[in-house]
């Protein structure tokens, strides 16, 4: 079993390389000649040339943020550092600082209570948490956000709750959000690459843990992630 998920997360590493490297190539040529249009032809565009380079700017960077995601996905297994006893309140300490502009941008108030040690992949769990409240922050609603992070532990795993007071998600979407590019909302109400959740569920099994979520409309939704504790 283990070798043929060795050999599956391979393949799936392997396409992700070749799709994004095949894509990268004619991405760069277009970027490239946006810009030589915007420095060239700028000045002389009317309002409705600029908005349409401006789209077409705008795509460009969103199919690079989203083969860049793609990549990062494809290699939780088999490009991720050596596991290693993980203090999560200095985890959230650099999400936070990481987060820092938007969290005065939104007014927002988080609240982090103590978290247990684990054993783990410092720069993933880093990674996962960083999504884990960026999202909290984003689907807050017209209200400030509100954000806790609390744990529970027994003696072999933790499991820490993300809670926050935002718009909430219907049940039967409770397990859409975890696939990848699922998006339940337009850009156009909230950006992101639709990859987000897939990852940090893709870094949780590659710790042993999982991830689910509680969540109504308009009731704010909790994030669960189990994790094993270090048990030095």
């Amino acid at each position: 079993m283990n070798e043929r998920l060795r050999a599956s997360n391979k393949r799936l590493e392997q396409f992700a390389h070749a799709a994004s490297h095949d894509l990268q190539e004619p991405l760069r040529m277009v970027s490239s000649y946006l810009q030589l249009i915007e420095n060239q032809y700028g000045e002389t565009l009317d309002e409705e040339g600029r908005e349409f380079l401006e789209f077409a700017v705008d795509g460009a960077e969103r199919m690079r943020n989203m083969i860049d995601a793609l990549l990062a996905y494809s290699r939780v297994e088999t490009q991720g550092d050596p596991f290693e006893p993980v203090d999560l309140n200095d985890v959230l300490m650099d999400v936070q600082t990481d987060l820092q502009r938007k969290i005065e941008e939104t007014d927002a108030e988080i609240t982090v209570t103590d978290l247990p040690r684990v054993e783990g992949d410092a720069s993933q769990l880093r990674q996962l948490f960083q999504n884990l409240l960026d999202n909290a922050l984003e689907y807050s609603g017209d209200e400030p956000p509100r954000v806790s992070v609390s744990a529970e532990q027994d003696r072999t795993k933790g499991i820490i709750a993300v809670r926050d007071e935002g718009i909430g998600i219907e049940p039967a979407n409770h397990d859409r959000i975890f696939e990848v590019f699922e998006r339940l909302h337009s850009r156009e109400d909230h950006s992101g690459t639709g990859i987000g959740l897939s990852l940090c569920e893709r870094i949780a099994e590659r710790h042993d843990g999982e991830m689910w979520v509680e969540s109504e409309p308009e009731n704010g939704t909790t994030v669960f992630v189990s994790l094993p504790i270090d048990d030095a």
